[in-house]
């Protein structure tokens, strides 16, 4: 988030902006010591974290943030030849098929990927991406809101179309968001092929407000955030994550006991990012180190209070006030990689002329 409309977590949730250390600048020059990562502007990790690795690899790490992720993935794509950098994190499943399409990346299996959930594997066999983590795009609703008029929170995609929730829903656009596109591609995965267009004929009856990304959605639409509340935000309904509520908590000047937001648990669609090997990387062998590292037990349990995501390492660690305030969700949509190739494309503009013209 920050300024990313096309992330993720992803990911995480973007109320922080703890920076790697190392400097920022472009490019992975020519020192063999020196390994470059590109990703996307919530890239986060525990400075001591990071100088561990160094310390213990010999390799000093330089990160580069490239916007958001959808920039980030077409920026890479189009400088493969002559890369910014040598390891590439942050290209999720949503965007994964239009990567590995156009030879983004080069094979690597990492140490220590025997030790990450199958689940979360989507090019088994072939290597060319190393899953890093996963998180749930869902609905977030402002529990103050919901309590002073006496409405019961929508729980489902379905609820969200019903004339009691009219005029509350804030989204991001599906072009250029990858929460947008998220929750697109989760409508799909409930309500099929066809049935999920007639669903957006409903929510756009249904007074649905859309926004180029998360940051606007979020942090200026959605009443039930506290930078919202400050924007005058007045939508209490949001797509964001499944971990939004608990940042709430950990980053409130004043913590409450309880999140004052919500999750709609039946509007979740579950996102996996993922660490590539770029093809043509001038430091090969530094960028096979760093990805080791972003599957170590060390790295994975970090990351959840950094970039509001959860491991893929079975046995990781995970925060107790981060599974406190944000579960993850038990039965989220998902949908194969390939299908979202074959249909994206053709979703994106479709959603586009039902739901924006």
């Amino acid at each position: 988030m920050h300024n990313k409309t096309l992330v993720a977590v992803a990911v995480g949730l973007g109320l922080i902006t703890l920076s790697a250390c190392g400097s920022t600048d472009g490019g992975s020059g020519s020192d063999s010591k020196t390994v470059t990562l590109v990703s996307h502007n919530s890239w986060a990790v525990s400075k001591k974290v990071l100088k561990d690795f160094e310390k213990r690899s010999g390799y000093k790490v330089r990160v580069l943030k490239d916007g958001d992720a959808g920039q980030a993935v077409n920026k890479a794509i189009l400088t493969k030849g002559n890369p910014q950098g040598d390891v590439f994190f942050g290209v999720d499943n949503t965007l994964l098929s239009r990567a590995l399409d156009n030879g983004l990346f080069q094979p690597y299996t990492a140490k220590g990927l025997d030790k990450v959930g199958a689940a979360y594997q989507l090019d088994k066999g072939k290597h060319r991406v190393t899953p890093v983590d996963y998180g749930d795009i869902c609905v977030n609703y402002d529990k103050a809101y919901f309590s002073e008029h006496r409405l019961t929170p929508p729980r489902s995609f379905a609820d969200l179309a019903e004339p009691r929730y009219k005029n509350l829903l804030v989204t991001e656009n599906a072009a250029t968001s990858s929460p947008g596109l998220g929750f697109l591609l989760g409508s799909a995965a409930r309500f099929g092929d066809q049935g999920w267009q007639d669903y957006w004929k409903k929510l756009r009856a249904n007074g649905v407000k859309v926004v180029d990304g998360w940051d606007q959605a979020y942090y200026q639409e959605f009443s039930g955030s506290s930078e919202g509340k400050k924007a005058g935000g007045d939508r209490p309904l949001v797509v964001s994550y499944a971990s939004s509520p608990p940042a709430e908590v950990i980053y409130a000047k004043k913590r409450p006991s309880t999140a004052p937001t919500g999750v709609a648990t039946g509007t979740c669609f579950r996102q996996t990012e993922f660490a590539g090997l770029l093809s043509n990387a001038r430091n090969p062998e530094g960028a096979k180190a760093f990805i080791d590292f972003l599957v170590s037990k060390e790295f994975q349990e970090d990351m959840p209070l950094n970039m509001f995501v959860y491991p893929v390492l079975r046995g990781a660690r995970v925060p107790a006030e981060f599974t406190a305030y944000g579960p993850a969700a038990k039965d989220p949509e998902t949908m194969a990689p390939a299908r979202i190739a074959a249909n994206r494309d053709q979703w994106v503009k479709s959603w586009t002329s039902l739901v924006l013209k």
